[in-house]
């Protein structure tokens, strides 16, 4: 499982990668649009009493005679969340959830990235509290390893604000999920992205999800509510529902462009190793 040796080699072969390709932040090109002391340089400015006598251009000062000072990109300790749906929904998509959330997690740890990860249903649970460094990696795939689906359904917008009120410190937000919430995502989706917080969704779906293979006269169970219900499936309602997942995961494709929200969507018949690698050829974690 996750504690695998052999799982461990593919996750260490994926941090090799991020660190040749990211140069070690699964952030990536995620730079603070504050300006400030450092050393990537954004801009300048006239000189005022009190700063920095050292960020003095004295080159176009030679030539203009006018005090300029540099101004810089703050680097900021930016900490990456991970919100792993946890819900029953997920019972058979569970472990390839939890194989790209521990990628996600080792590769970061590693690079020395402050992690926190959540699992949420119909409320918040905590699976790694605030860490860092590469002593916590094994700690995070045990309690993942250990993990399992709960819940009385799926509430992401509670969930969403139960996160903001536990966590105000801005950061990148994970969200691993098939995204089929009873209650939408949209509102969830908007709480974080109006806290500040940058957001990535990746959505895992089985091909249960989007094909249905049933016909007949057949009684349906909620996989999360338990409620049962009597229906005939012809091949009209086969349609009608494989149009509305289409339809529905196009809606999450247009919430997440809108807002400047990066997204994969990919299926449990894709190896997570693959996705991970995905991420990180096409510069990390960004929209």
């Amino acid at each position: 499982m996750l504690t695998d040796p052999a799982f461990i080699r593919k996750l260490e072969s994926l941090y090799r990668l991020a660190r040749k390709v990211l140069g070690g932040s699964m952030q990536a090109d995620r730079k603070s649009t504050k300006k400030g002391a450092g050393i990537t340089f954004a801009d300048y400015a006239e000189y005022s009493v009190g700063d920095d006598f050292r960020s003095i251009d004295w080159r176009i000062y030679a030539r203009f005679e006018e005090l300029i000072v540099k101004l810089f990109e703050i680097d900021e300790d930016t900490t990456i969340y991970i919100l792993l749906d946890q819900s029953h929904s997920m019972r058979h998509k569970w472990l390839h959830a939890r194989q790209m959330a521990a990628a996600l997690g080792y590769i970061s740890l590693h690079c020395l990235d402050q992690v926190c990860a959540y699992g949420a249903a119909d409320k918040l649970r905590p699976l790694l509290a605030t860490a860092r460094g590469r002593g916590k990696a094994l700690p995070f795939l045990q309690t993942l390893e250990q993990a399992d689906t709960f819940g009385e359904g799926t509430d992401f917008t509670a969930c969403c604000l139960e996160f903001q009120a536990r966590r105000r410190r801005r950061g990148l937000v994970i969200v691993i999920s098939d995204f089929l919430f009873p209650g939408g995502f949209e509102e969830g989706l908007r709480y974080l992205h109006w806290h500040k917080h940058d957001v990535f969704c990746l959505q895992t779906q089985d091909a249960t999800d989007r094909v249905c293979d049933l016909k007949g006269d057949i009684e349906l169970e909620c996989i999360e509510a338990g409620r049962r219900e009597r229906v005939t499936v012809t091949p009209k309602e086969v349609r009608l529902y494989e149009e509305a997942v289409t339809q529905w995961n196009a809606s999450l494709k247009d919430a997440c462009r809108r807002r400047g929200i990066g997204l994969i969507s990919t299926t449990t018949e894709v190896e997570f190793e693959d996705i991970i690698q995905s991420i990180l050829r096409r510069g990390g974690l960004v929209a």
